[in-house]
């Protein structure tokens, strides 16, 4: 009989783990009485899959390390009779025992085919082949509060650690100059998402002690921009950008600056409040009006005086232009959620990454309340898990529902996701 199909590796190790297998009748594959009184630690690292395990085998209680296969004969496949690593292993676990004796004279074995509910294989099964908007679409609204309230505070600690990975790089890379890092992750944030390269490129090409000794002037900053930004380029028909031009080509010949190829920016398929001149020139507005941005952003005590600090108007020549030498009557403004989309992805992320650098719990505690206040975001995604019946209250669990759908739904990691686990113990389809 061979193994069954619905079955694998990573399933038998989690059934395992958490005991979805009946414990009746069960015995090793010599009529020795098993009993699981603890299945171990599962062992991420090289060695047996399970550590300080606490099994009754017969009449004697024993403490060690335990190994799974789908069958005994993964046993020598694997190599294990070669490493040393296996040679005190208490038991042997195995779906299909498929040689004559125990992989060791001495190494007890219990075979698991006939007490795994076929109906938890199904259950699985039925998650990966799911094609819905996420595996467990069937479900996951009746999944109790408890389990979703914990399971999102989980989700955001992981994906505020892969947006904070970056900037602690940075931090390394600027010894720990705050603000420099700041204004690093704050450029990168007005280009995202598809200028987000580009834009931290721009950042990385002019130091923020140079921006912040030329901030008094905004022409100078914009010029500052613009030119490394190599949208200063060729010949200008209005006044103001053959100024930012000159202005340009004195500071590069100052500072011995190298601009950025202008091909580098993307333009398509995107309204003109975001294209990348609007954008740039309303970084240099906020570079214009905050010295110490990093500082402020500490300072801030509501989602108010944030939206406030990041609600900045580009100069008087922006009001009725998109791009140099394109007049137009009036330009819109970035809606509101440009600004929210910024503190979600880049402000808030920094300001607990700082409580967490410098060991200060109310700044950590600081940018989660914020979160907590901003209006949940609006996309496909989220729209998706609306449908399903899981709501978003605030940005918090819209932030944690992106992770989800993203590192676990989407690559069918159900097996390490605290909803998929819940449904396919209890049956919640």
């Amino acid at each position: 009989m061979s193994v069954n199909p619905l079955l694998t590796e990573e399933l038998f190790q989690h059934i395992w783990q958490f005991r979805l297998f009946s414990q009746e009748g069960l015995t090793t594959v010599s009529g020795e009485k098993v009993q699981v009184m603890h299945p171990g630690q599962h062992n991420q690292h090289e060695g047996p899959d399970f550590t300080a395990a606490r099994l009754r085998i017969g009449d004697t209680l024993w403490m060690g390390n335990v190994e799974l296969h789908l069958k005994t004969s993964d046993w020598f496949r694997h190599g294990h009779q070669h490493n040393p690593r296996y040679s005190n292993i208490i038991l042997h676990v195995v779906f299909e025992h498929d040689i004559a004796a125990p992989v060791a004279p001495y190494t007890p074995c219990i075979v698991l085919q006939e007490h795994i509910p076929k109906l938890l294989l199904k259950r699985y099964e039925q998650l990966r082949q799911s094609l819905r908007f996420v595996p467990c679409a069937f479900g996951a609204a009746k999944v109790p509060l408890l389990t979703w309230y914990s399971w999102k505070e989980r989700l955001l600690a992981e994906r505020w650690e892969r947006k904070t990975s970056n900037m602690q790089a940075w931090l390394v890379y600027n010894k720990y100059n705050w603000e420099e890092v700041c204004y690093w992750a704050v450029a990168q944030s007005f280009g995202t998402p598809v200028n987000a390269l580009p834009f931290l490129q721009l950042a990385q090409s002019l130091p923020h002690h140079l921006l912040i000794r030329h901030r008094p002037g905004l022409m100078q900053l914009e010029a500052l921009l613009f030119g490394q930004a190599g949208l200063l380029k060729g010949a200008f028909i209005e006044e103001y950008p053959r100024q930012l031009q000159e202005e340009y080509h004195y500071l590069q010949h100052k500072y011995q600056l190298k601009p950025l190829v202008p091909y580098a920016w993307n333009w398509l398929r995107m309204r003109p409040a975001s294209f990348p001149s609007m954008r740039i020139a309303t970084f240099a507005g906020l570079l214009h009006q905050s010295s110490h941005l990093f500082s402020r952003i500490l300072e801030t005590e509501t989602i108010a005086a944030l939206e406030q600090l990041f609600s900045v108007q580009p100069s008087a020549y922006w009001q009725t232009h998109y791009r140099f030498d394109h007049p137009v009557e009036k330009t819109s403004r970035p809606a509101r959620l440009a600004v929210h989309n910024i503190l979600i992805n880049t402000v808030l992320p920094l300001l607990f990454l700082y409580g967490q650098q410098k060991g200060i719990r109310e700044y950590q505690e600081k940018a989660l309340h914020l979160l907590s206040q901003l209006p949940a975001e609006e996309n496909k995604i989220t729209a998706g898990w609306h449908t399903m019946g899981v709501p978003q209250r605030c940005a918090l669990e819209s932030q944690a529902l992106l992770q989800l759908k993203q590192y676990y739904c989407d690559e069918k990691r159900c097996l390490q996701c605290a909803i998929g686990t819940k449904l396919l113990r209890e049956g919640i389809f």
